[in-house]
């Protein structure tokens, strides 16, 4: 290899101008992940280097896509975060949260945990699953070494390349595809019919927790097809040393019927399981933090990724499209900038969770920057949001805490024509359904005498360009 990809091995390399790359932590067929430092801000991330074309002769690219889409809609504590995604003709890179504590399996692999810390990791595996639950995300390879640990103890579950979107749900309302870790699968996904893939993750927490407080698998066995056998009859024994409350508790979560097993909201109820528990606040930056914020890729970078998958003529498409430099007046867009904003360039509905109702929408208008930030002010007043002003951003937040935190909304303001503005607003952090109704009862209707035309909201006219 040769350029700025250079020798990889080579502690010191910088990866496009962005990330100082560091020792191998560990390598498998069609990627390789490195420690590396963000140059710019000094912050520790384990950047995995995929091989484009090795994974498009096999036919994992939709896998790639899939997995950048499903890691966007998750930002929870207890999950591995991407930082950033970007890409060069032949390799496409995953800046993601370094996580130095190493796996929960190499704690297991020395034995039984005690009660406490057994606990303690199933309370932040189940929290952590909800959130994605929440988020329509089903995760299917739920297992202990794709469970990680930080500096402090605290549990991080990564590896979301098979998981499963709500979309990827049949007319029948199940997931189809066969996957995942045999001993940890559902009994419902090994004989191959239709599964609900939150049950089949709540089946995968009870081996796991199974597995923490005995150090073994409940359904082990050498010959895979009795394996198969017990797990679909729910086959197994608690050791002796288990507390009655946990033996009923799996007997309750390994329940072979997904229609009967225990659910998550059953399971955070259970009195073991709410020893020391506290319930998660997910963190919102105040907006005069959120510059120091790492940049997280957008709607728009995963199109490029999108692109760059198809063919390898584009190189360091995502690198060139960094964060924009604006100035005091609002960002002017170029010719590609309006072609890429035209519904029928629109690639979004192959990564956005409801095509009906997308987490970001625009509105064109002939009015000037100044009377748009205004309204957006009147707008905020009335809703008791904070607000910044800053480079032709800004950016609301509210002073209620919803399931996902505080509502946090975005409105850049973009310059096609001194005459003609496009105003991009997206949710920033907080619950989609405070975002929708945000927008249906208090946005749009505020902001009708200044808009031409919206796109991206539901049921409203694209406009033309």
């Amino acid at each position: 290899m040769k350029g700025k990809e250079g020798k990889l091995e080579k502690n010191g390399t910088i990866l496009m101008q962005r990330y100082e790359l560091g020792r191998l932590l560990g390598q498998g067929t069609f990627a390789k992940v490195y420690h590396a430092r963000n140059i710019k801000t000094g912050l520790s991330v384990a950047v995995k280097i995929i091989d484009k074309e090795k994974v498009m002769k096999v036919g994992l690219i939709d896998q790639i896509k899939r997995e950048i889409s499903v890691m966007r809609l998750i930002k929870h504590p207890n999950v591995v975060q991407l930082h950033e995604v970007m890409a060069s003709k032949t390799k496409i890179y995953f800046a993601m949260e370094f996580v130095k504590g190493g796996e929960l399996f190499n704690k297991v692999a020395k034995g039984r945990l005690k009660e406490d810390a057994a606990r303690k990791y199933f309370q932040q595996l189940i929290a952590a699953v909800d959130f994605c639950h929440s988020r329509g995300v089903y995760h299917r390879d739920l297992k202990p070494e794709n469970l990680l640990l930080d500096e402090y103890g605290n549990l991080k579950v990564s590896d979301f390349g098979l998981s499963a979107l709500c979309e990827s749900r049949r007319q029948d309302g199940l997931l189809h595809t066969t996957c995942g870790t045999p001993a940890y699968v559902a009994p419902e996904v090994i004989n191959k019919r239709g599964y609900d893939g939150e049950r089949a993750d709540i089946w995968s927490c009870g081996v796991i927790l199974f597995v923490l407080l005995a150090g073994y698998l409940p359904f082990h066995d050498t010959n895979i097809m009795e394996m198969y056998k017990k797990i679909s009859k729910g086959q197994f024994k608690c050791p002796q040393w288990f507390p009655p409350e946990v033996k009923k508790l799996l007997s309750r979560i390994l329940d072979p019927n997904p229609c009967t097993r225990m659910g998550l909201g059953k399971i955070m109820e259970n009195s073991w399981f709410k020893k020391g528990f506290k319930q998660i606040e997910i963190p919102v930056l105040d907006l005069d933090d959120a510059d120091q914020e790492e940049e997280f890729v957008s709607p728009r970078s995963v199109l490029d990724i999108h692109d760059i998958c198809k063919s390898d003529s584009e190189e360091n498409h995502h690198h060139n499209e960094q964060a924009k430099t604006i100035t005091m007046k609002p960002t002017c867009l170029n010719a590609f900038d309006i072609i890429s904003l035209s519904p029928g360039f629109d690639l979004s509905g192959l990564f956005e969770k409801d095509i009906n109702y997308k987490s970001e929408a625009r509105f064109t208008t002939q009015m000037p920057p100044s009377m748009i930030v205004e309204k957006l002010e009147e707008i905020a007043a009335i809703d008791s949001f904070k607000v910044k002003k800053k480079d032709g951003m800004v950016k609301l937040q509210g002073n209620k805490g919803g399931r996902k935190g505080l509502l946090a909304i975005d409105a850049e303001i973009f310059e096609v024509t001194p005459s003609f503005h496009v105003v991009e607003v997206k949710k920033r952090a907080g619950d989609t359904m405070e975002y929708r109704k945000f927008c249906d009862q208090e946005l749009k209707p505020s902001l009708k005498d200044i808009v031409w035309t919206w796109q991206g909201c539901k049921n409203e006219e694209q406009p033309q360009y």
